[in-house]
């Protein structure tokens, strides 16, 4: 398509609006805008070939962004919808005049009645390889007039986490797609690095590009804020109420919910018969000097589920030697009496919660340093002093899905 012909043609380029639904209220509260073009058969093709060309002048993605989001929130005002409007914005247009003309746009409409704090305004994250702290004064100074900030395609680059965090944006958009390029266990590392980057500096996760049911139950399980995508609702050139969508998202979180307190339920229930297990061998533990004896009871109350016991103290060190399975039979590491594990996340905290509630304690999914398989450790305290480790091993987490994925 010639750009041309969309510069003067402009007649025929309208905005189609994509619903973005909450996960508070399960209702639509806003759209993104995105431009369509008619052609001369009568059907209406997507812009994004014309604002991803870099051959195609600047000035000319200015002119059709402008004329977008002119038509957006006209349509706004005209039928009293009072959602919010996500735009996508070109770091690099935006800059051109300081930035003035989208936001002198923006205050000729405010005077009409649609406030500034209904625009989320979305900018890549490939657009901070620009120059940054020009494009970050530019945003902080969008942010006084009540313009949220949205980063998009966020974690492409994760040399910008610095540049996101200093920025603070109030919303940070992923795209779902990522699932099917990477297994689940690398997505949920992104995820959960994403996750403790939005609690951090306090902005809000949405969900793009979702395409199916485990996508949408990905991204509510995940911490997702807002949700959009084709399986939700297409792009329209109407806005579409909440009733009408094509999956109720109110039915869908009450199945989700009801799916993870099933989950929860027997990892909680695995986690007692854990304890009961140990519990009957309490009699057998007389101190440091029969740690191993101690352990050679319990490892064959544990011989499914475990492929490593060991005993540590409050400090972190260990006072008993590996019991390690390795072929269905279990070895003796003498050698790892002596080693110091308090350096380990949580370690110290799990002890003193063992010790204050007397309880055991089933961790999260890691990665274990010695096999590199994802496990879990079951702990449980022998008395105010002593921890007993029990490893859980990948198969058995396998076999049993509800212990494998957070």
């Amino acid at each position: 398509m010639d750009p041309l012909d969309i510069i003067e043609n402009l007649h025929k380029v309208r905005p189609a609006f994509q619903p973005i639904i909450s996960a508070v209220k399960h209702n639509v509260i806003g759209y993104e805008v995105l431009g369509r073009y008619q052609c001369d058969d009568g059907n209406w093709i997507s812009l994004g070939d014309f604002f991803h060309d870099i051959d195609v002048p600047d000035e000319y993605k200015i002119e059709v962004d402008q004329h977008l989001l002119q038509l957006a929130i006209s349509k706004m005002l005209e039928e009293a919808n009072e959602c919010l409007l996500f735009i996508n914005r070109n770091a690099k247009q935006l800059l051109i005049n300081s930035g003035e003309d989208f936001l002198q746009t923006l205050k000729t409409f405010e005077k009409k009645g649609f406030p500034m704090n209904r625009i989320v305004l979305e900018i890549t994250e490939h657009d901070f390889a620009e120059d940054f702290e020009v494009l970050e004064h530019l945003l902080i100074y969008y942010k006084t007039y009540g313009i949220q900030i949205a980063v998009d395609h966020i974690g492409a680059k994760s040399s910008n986490i610095d540049r996101i965090r200093q920025l603070k944006p109030h919303i940070l958009k992923i795209d779902t797609g990522i699932i099917r390029q990477h297994n689940q266990e690398v997505f949920q590392d992104i995820i959960f690095s994403l996750s403790v980057l939005a609690r951090r500096i306090g902005a809000k996760l949405s969900y793009e590009n979702i395409e199916d049911n485990h996508q949408l139950y990905f991204a509510w399980k995940h911490g997702g804020h807002y949700y959009q995508g084709f399986y939700l609702a297409k792009p329209d050139f109407d806005f579409l109420a909440t009733d009408a969508l094509p999956v109720n998202v109110g039915a869908k979180v009450k199945e989700f919910v009801q799916r993870e307190k099933s989950r929860l339920e027997r990892r909680l229930a695995f986690t007692r018969t854990c304890e009961e297990k140990v519990k009957k061998l309490l009699n057998q533990w007389h101190g440091v000097e029969t740690a191993d004896a101690f352990i050679e009871a319990a490892k064959d109350a544990f011989d499914e589920e475990s492929f490593r016991l060991y005993i540590c103290d409050s400090n972190g060190q260990q006072i008993s030697s590996n019991f390690r399975k390795r072929l269905q039979f279990w070895e003796v590491e003498e050698d790892q009496r002596g080693s110091h594990w308090a350096f380990r996340p949580y370690f110290l905290e799990n002890t003193m919660h063992m010790k204050t509630w007397h309880k055991g304690i089933l961790s999260d999914t890691y990665s274990d340093i010695e096999t590199g398989e994802m496990v879990r450790t079951f702990s449980y305290p022998l008395s105010d002093h002593y921890f007993l480790f029990i490893d859980i091993s990948y198969a058995f987490l396998f076999e049993n899905d509800y212990l494998f994925f957070e």
